[in-house]
């Protein structure tokens, strides 16, 4: 009979290890409490939101174009990217759904720019309410290039308010700045230290990417 303890040893070493025991419980409590953290951060980003909408109450409804607006100045396709006070470029306007970013399509004539926007309401910036018109790089929180944003300034109730615009084709924000300049009586907006000429290159950087969607 053979006691030999090598093939013993060879058949422990060949012998499957136990598998181990995963301990879902852990797991499953951290996805809980990380979705818990997102939609509380999402309730209080949305109460922060009508809370503003109430304080914005007194904001007339938004102007709406004429039956015959006249012939196109100046065509543009392109994103909204928000509304603010003027000069206050963190100061959002969210009121009648100015604060809701979208597609856009401006249309500019001798009685004011069209502002079409697919999903979301259209509004009208009356020719005698335009105050200014610049490039800028950021609105309502909203970092783009330097220059990549169309800011008009317009007058709505008794709150002047700056709108952002970002054309597909940036080449065309110049012959609109020149046409706003033009009909609101060649002025400009001038800047604040709120405003993102203001705010260092690496915030820039930081929400470029964010900004150029």
């Amino acid at each position: 009979m053979n006691l030999s303890p090598v093939p013993t040893a060879i058949r422990f070493a060949a012998a499957p290890e136990s598998q181990q025991v995963t301990d879902w419980a852990p797991r499953i409590a951290w996805v809980i409490g990380l979705l818990l953290v997102v939609a509380l951060v999402y309730w209080l980003m949305r109460e922060g939101w009508k809370w503003r909408s109430v304080l914005q109450s007194d904001l007339p409804e938004l102007p709406q174009a004429p039956a015959g607006p006249g012939e196109p100045r100046l065509t543009m396709t392109g994103r909204y990217h928000g509304s603010t006070a003027a000069g206050q470029w963190l100061e959002r306007i969210v009121a009648h759904g100015l604060g809701a970013r979208s597609r856009a399509e401006l249309t500019l004539t001798e009685q004011g720019v069209h502002v079409v926007r697919p999903g979301a309401n259209d509004f009208f910036i009356p020719a005698g309410r335009l105050r200014g018109a610049r490039l800028d790089k950021g609105i309502a929180g909203k970092v783009l290039t330097e220059d990549g944003l169309l800011v008009i300034t317009w007058e709505h109730g008794d709150r002047l308010l700056d709108s952002g615009f970002r054309s597909d084709r940036a080449a065309e924000h110049a012959a609109w700045l020149e046409e706003l300049r033009t009909m609101s009586g060649g002025s400009g907006t001038a800047g604040t230290s709120d405003e993102p000429h203001g705010t260092t290159d690496a915030a820039a950087t930081t929400h470029h990417e964010e900004g150029a969607r």
